[in-house]
Parts: structure tokens; C-alpha cells; sequence
């Protein structure tokens, strides 16, 4: 496996799709719990300045960057420092969020009107997914202003019993707003081959590599054996690279390896880290 700072022109320039941009106090209440709930330990900076030099030196141009509302009444403030961060970064591309309880409509249309490129939500952690009625106002604004939506829509890595999550609900958004670009992160895991099927279906149906294409991924979510290198090849500009980063524990050159190491043609490795998150984005 390459170094952390070595650069492959397979990978470079490269958009990371999955990033998580936070406040201090927030990214160690979410680490906090990945260690309590999975065992983790991280070793990754969480503060923008440490996070783009690190990203940078791999060979990522830009990236997404994520924030996700676990209660009520906080995503508002959570857009905001998203975007005061992004203001400041020439890589930063700023998503917002939103909670099932908080006024939606309100908040979403100021994190549009400031400039969020699009939304994230973590289903199971905030409790609302692709079909919560309460998020029916976001939904509508992301087709009025042209935004994507990333759910993580998927069952893993401990979430198999929560009811906001699993291919059919992401099935039913697809069907209900299909001007609306959405992407399933984790390529949907552990439903993944249910999740290819959509993408297979559905033009405005994306998904993220976050996590489970990771040379890592068996010993911390389990076999990734079943995703094919012809998944890839066919599903090229409905499938984008993302990482997860900085929460993830082993080393960043594991998630770019992961699909370095498959036999991909250089079109497909081009959509994988960089045209297809535009497409996602919009911007091609």
C-alpha cells in the first residue's frame, strides 16, 4: 500500500465525496461513541487546517464536506460553521443538515440561500430517513434549488434494527423525487447489492465508497467480497469515491488503495474520483 503522502495520478485530482467537517466538541462526542458502540480508536486531526493539508498531500482537490444534526435545534448553528469553514478553504464544498424536528423548511432554505451545495443526513443517528414525512420541506427545496442529498441510507455498520433506514425507503425517495441527485453512502452496506440494483434503475440514484471499499474495511465492518470489478466498470458515473474522513481508524491510503488495487480501466478510475461527484454536484 502507497504512503500517506505519496501521490498516484490514478487518484489525482481527486474529489473525497464523504468528509465530516465539525466543530471540535461535536467530532468528539461522534468519536466518542464509535469507540464506545465498535472498539475504534482514531488518529486522524479533525481541525480543517490539518485535515486539507493531510487530504491535500494524497492528492484530493476538494471535498465534501459534511455535517449531520443528532437532536433538535442544532443544525442551523452546524450550517453555519460549515459554511464560515468552507468560506475560508479553497477545497471545502459545503453540505448542510437538518433535523426531523426542527422548523425544516427555515433552516434549509438559509443554508441554500448561504451557499450549501447540498444535504447529509445520517439516518439512524438522527432519527429521520428518505420517507419521514417532516422532511418532505427539505426535499422540495433540494428539487427547487438543484442540491443533492447524501442519506446514509444503509444498514451498517450497527444499524440493521433501525427503522430509518434500508433500500426500499431509499427506493421510495428515488421514485417520489426524481429531480432530486441522491446518493446512499457506504455504497449502501450491508444491502449493497440491493443498492446496485437502484443505481442499475434510477438516474438520480448515486452511491459513496466510503468505508467498505477499503483495504481495511473486513476487519472493522466485515467481508467486502460480492462487489465486483464490473460493478465499477458499468456503474462508473452513478458511483464516486468518499472515505469517511477523518473518522475512520487505519490509514487514509487504505480507501484510495482499495480501488487502486482492483483491475479498473483509467475511464472508470476517472469517474470514481472525480466525474461522477461532479455529476452528483451538478456540475457536469
Amino acid at each position: 500500500m502507497e504512503s500517506e503522502s505519496e501521490v498516484d495520478d490514478r487518484f489525482a485530482p481527486a474529489i473525497d465525496g464523504h468528509v465530516h467537517l465539525m466543530p471540535d466538541r461535536l467530532m468528539r462526542a461522534i468519536r466518542d461513541a464509535l469507540t464506545a458502540e465498535a472498539g475504534w480508536s482514531f488518529v486522524h486531526p479533525t481541525d480543517k487546517e490539518a485535515m486539507e493539508a493531510a487530504l491535500s498531500a494524497a492528492g484530493v482537490e476538494r471535498y465534501l464536506a459534511l455535517p449531520y444534526a443528532h437532536r433538535p435545534d442544532m443544525a442551523a448553528d452546524l450550517n453555519e460553521w460549515v459554511l464560515g469553514r468552507a468560506a475560508e478553504s479553497e477545497m471545502a464544498v459545503p453540505f448542510a443538515t437538518v433535523h426531523g424536528d426542527d422548523d425544516v423548511a427555515d433552516v434549509v432554505e438559509a443554508a441554500f440561500a448561504a451557499g450549501a451545495r447540498g444535504l447529509k443526513f445520517q439516518c439512524p443517528v438522527q432519527e429521520c430517513g428518505p420517507t419521514d414525512p417532516r422532511l418532505d420541506p427539505a426535499f422540495e427545496l433540494a428539487a427547487k434549488y438543484d442540491r443533492p442529498i447524501l442519506f446514509h441510507a444503509g444498514t451498517a455498520p450497527h444499524f440493521e434494527d433501525s427503522p430509518h433506514v434500508g433500500v426500499e425507503q431509499f427506493e421510495t425517495f428515488l421514485d417520489s423525487y426524481p429531480d432530486v441527485r441522491a446518493a446512499c453512502a457506504h455504497m449502501g452496506a450491508f444491502e449493497t447489492d440491493a443498492f446496485l440494483a437502484l443505481a442499475r434503475d434510477h438516474e438520480n440514484a448515486f452511491l459513496d465508497t466510503s468505508f467498505v471499499t477499503s483495504t481495511a474495511a473486513s476487519e472493522y465492518v466485515g467481508s467486502t467480497v460480492g462487489i465486483e470489478d464490473d460493478a465499477f466498470e458499468t456503474l462508473s458515473e452513478s458511483i464516486f469515491y468518499g472515505s469517511d474522513y477523518p473518522n475512520i481508524p487505519y490509514p487514509y491510503a487504505a480507501e484510495r488503495a482499495g480501488l487502486l488495487d482492483r483491475e479498473l480501466s483509467t475511464a472508470t478510475l476517472r469517474d470514481l474520483f472525480g466525474r461522477t461527484a461532479e455529476r452528483f454536484l451538478g456540475e457536469r
